[in-house]
Order: structure tokens, then C-alpha cells, then sequence
């Protein structure tokens, strides 16, 4: 598989209820070559170890910092290569195609229901054009890529591209966090 194109996205933290209460930073990874097969490959295209990236942190909305500002962010991106290749590009909220509102009543609701909430990617207008490799060859991911995500509201994520079969795999879940906030007498 080649690797994938970096996403960056604003995602939004949002309630059992649908009330969007905050946003974090995503780096939505995909396979492209999976993907363009066919529309049906698309969840294998993602589902895939090491695949999704939040962080560094959720800032929930306050006074200061609202589901306006995230409309308005700009979101910065840079990739570095360990052969010296750099891709710099951003991406502006205020020109996805659906408003982060109609993005969420579409996800949650009689439909489909979140018990815990959820954390939902709004999607991105950046799409990679700088060729790497040569003239015409477009851009693809080595590994040991960096990949940083940034604004000015909600820090930088940065991640490193790896085989998802190299990645640490995902062992701590729900059954975990409650097992420890138990012995943390927090329950």
C-alpha cells in the first residue's frame, strides 16, 4: 500500500446529546490506494492501527474559545522528511463544504446514538500537491515522515510515519480506564 495523504482537521468533542462542548486537533490517515479501488474500501482504507491522531488536548469552549472560532481557524500543516523533503500547506475551516452543526445532527441522533459521546473529524480542504520523488510523481508518505498539525488555538499535534503493523498497538480501553479509576477511588 502507499501511504496516506495527511489530513488535518479541527475535531469536535461532542456529548451523548449532540451538544458540541469542545475541539481537539485530527490527523485523519488513509490509504489511497486502498481507497480509490473503491468507495466500499473505504472504511479498510482507515481502519487501520495508528490510523487516527487527537490531540494535544481538548480545549473546551469557554468565553474566549467557541464553535466560531474553530469555524474560523486556519490550521497549519508541515511534513518532514528524513531525505530532506518538507511540505508546508494550511487549511481554512471556514471553507468545508458543511457546517460543523449539520455535520454532527448527521451523525448523532434516533439514527444512531453515542452513550459515551464522541470526537468527530470535520474534515479538511488540503490535499497534498507538491511532487515528491520527481516531476509528475505527486506525493505520497515515507517512512519516518513528521507531521505536524497546528493553530494557534489548539497547539500542535505532530506525529511520525510508521508501518501500522510497527505501531504500538491500542491495548488500553474503556474496561481499563474504569478499572483504574476504581482503584483511584473515583468512581
Amino acid at each position: 500500500s502507499s501511504w496516506n495523504n495527511p489530513e488535518p482537521e479541527v475535531a469536535l468533542v461532542v456529548t451523548s446529546k449532540g451538544e458540541i462542548i469542545g475541539a481537539t486537533l485530527g490527523n485523519d490517515v488513509n490509504l489511497r490506494d486502498v481507497e480509490g479501488r473503491s468507495a466500499l474500501l473505504l472504511g479498510k482504507s482507515k481502519d487501520n492501527n495508528a490510523s487516527a491522531s487527537l490531540g494535544p488536548f481538548i480545549r473546551l469552549f469557554d468565553g474566549s474559545f467557541t464553535l466560531e472560532t474553530v469555524k474560523q481557524s486556519e490550521i497549519a500543516l508541515r511534513v518532514e522528511g528524513e531525505d530532506g523533503f518538507v511540505l508546508d500547506g494550511h487549511s481554512s475551516m471556514n471553507q468545508i463544504s458543511r457546517k460543523p452543526e449539520s455535520l454532527v445532527a448527521a451523525t448523532i441522533g434516533g439514527h444512531h446514538q453515542y452513550p459515551d459521546g464522541l470526537v468527530l473529524y470535520l474534515g479538511t480542504m488540503f490535499a497534498p500537491v507538491k511532487d515528491r520523488d520527481g516531476a509528475g510523481k505527486g506525493f505520497t508518505h515515507k517512512l519516518g515522515d513528521v507531521v505536524s498539525i497546528s493553530t494557534p488555538e489548539l497547539g500542535t499535534l505532530t506525529n511520525r510515519v510508521n508501518l501500522s503493523t510497527k505501531c504500538p498497538p491500542w491495548t488500553y480501553g474503556a474496561s481499563h480506564l474504569l478499572r483504574d479509576l476504581a482503584r483511584a477511588d473515583l468512581l
